[in-house]
């Protein structure tokens, strides 16, 4: 299933709202994986930077906001054990 569904996404921009979409159920669903969702923040870096055409630092500067966000989230969902590195 997960195979045809892969299939028929087009372009960039579906890949890029299909990796926001599986970051997103990730960070509902397994909170405390942080090695994976940083991994996947670091896919959607790269697809959002491919897509735009970011420069080396608009692209370190993303992905730095981006674990920025994923640190605050772990620190509401997991207060005493979020160390977010």
């Amino acid at each position: 299933m997960r195979l045809s569904r892969a299939k028929q996404t087009q372009g960039l921009d579906e890949e890029i709202a299909l990796l926001r979409v599986r970051l997103g159920s990730l960070a509902g669903e397994q909170p405390e994986n942080l090695e994976l969702l940083i991994k996947g923040i670091g896919m959607l870096v790269r697809a959002v930077s491919a897509r735009y055409k970011l420069s080396h630092k608009a692209k370190e500067d993303l992905y730095q906001s981006l674990l920025g966000v994923l640190k605050g989230v772990g620190n509401v969902l997991l207060p005493e054990g979020f160390s977010g590195e």
